[in-house]
């Protein structure tokens, strides 16, 4: 059976196909992302850069397939279709840290038609730690500020900073059986979070990659001096001690860190505004309507990280956003 035109669809073809259209309408660019996951993402990114020339269209690179991962993407289904009216959207993962150590990390490095998130990926965005007190009151709408969330990612950061380095050093080695992702994120999961002291479960955390440091280094002295240039290099990268987070592995920042500080901070700030109702209702019946009411109204804490964009105030999203106005610059 023959391919479907759309599975031969090029950049060339869609430019084609743009200047088929009258002089006034509006260029098409087709972006292709990972997965469904990614669309509504990508869809607000772009959605700040259309105007009366350009739109983007979000996609995914196959209707027959709900593969994952940027290799289907780039790889075995875009490849050299991409150019100047169809670009590729992918989570750095570790390939920008990993600066051209792998092919995956040089394709998506030096491509002018991939755009990738910075950040490890999606999900480093939506925890964001400047967002996290308004997506708490999204979710609550209670404005009690009970936890820092700036000063506690900053906390979280700069105790796994260390052993992040050494994290990518072993994938810049080609060494993922002596130190894996997961043995990185196990070192720096949190556990019990307390509302009234956050700052407890870091302790616990510190003490878990100092001793683990303290291996590292005594085995690995040899590479001390490759660990203390790449932290200079990170820098450079826009990596420091103080936003590590962003870098680190999505799912476990959503799922072991910020679901470990907000959930219980939800939990609390939803219970306050229940006693108020409760003690401000006249009645039994007011109370259970306003209850009832305030219930309806409520969101969970991750729908909302789901749906929020406080983080396009982030500095790392920046450089997002600047390769893509260099991209439009370079086609109009």
């Amino acid at each position: 059976m023959g391919k479907r035109l759309s599975d031969n669809l090029s950049s060339l073809y869609i430019g084609a196909a743009n200047r088929l259209k009258p002089k006034k309408a509006k260029r098409r660019i087709v972006a292709y992302v990972e997965s469904y996951d990614d669309v509504a993402f990508w869809r607000s990114v772009f959605a700040d850069f259309e105007d009366e020339n350009h739109y983007f269209e979000v996609m995914l690179p196959s209707n027959k397939s709900l593969a994952k991962g940027k290799k289907s993407v780039l790889m075995n289904q875009l490849g050299s279709r991409l150019g100047q009216n169809m670009v590729a959207c992918v989570d750095s993962d570790y390939d920008y840290l990993l600066q051209g150590a792998t092919a995956t990390s040089r394709q998506i490095n030096n491509s002018r038609y991939v755009f990738q998130t910075y950040a490890y990926a999606i999900e480093n965005y939506q925890c964001y730690a400047e967002s996290l007190h308004e997506a708490c009151v999204m979710a609550t709408m209670n404005d009690h500020k009970l936890v820092d969330f700036v000063g506690f990612m900053t906390m979280y950061s700069q105790i796994a900073y260390p052993l992040f380095v050494w994290s990518v050093w072993f994938y810049r080695q080609h060494n993922l059986n002596e130190f894996s992702m997961f043995d990185f994120c196990s070192y720096v999961r949190l556990d019990h979070v307390s509302v009234k002291q956050p700052e407890q479960c870091l302790i616990a955390m510190d003490k878990r990659v100092r001793r683990k440091l303290q291996e590292l280094e005594t085995k690995h002295a040899d590479a001390l001096e490759e660990i203390e240039s790449m932290k200079a290099e990170f820098i450079y990268l826009g990596v420091t001690p103080e936003n590590t987070y962003m870098f680190i592995q999505g799912h476990h920042i959503m799922e072991s860190v910020a679901m470990k500080v907000l959930t219980p901070v939800c939990n609390a700030l939803r219970r306050e505004r229940e006693e108020e109702i409760k003690h401000l209702a006249g009645h039994h019946t007011q109370f259970r309507n306003e209850q009832t009411s305030y219930e309806r109204r409520l969101l969970g804490i991750d729908v909302v990280l789901s749906r929020h964009t406080g983080f396009k105030d982030s500095p790392v999203y920046r450089k997002l956003t600047d390769d893509i106005r260099a991209f439009l610059k370079r086609i109009s």
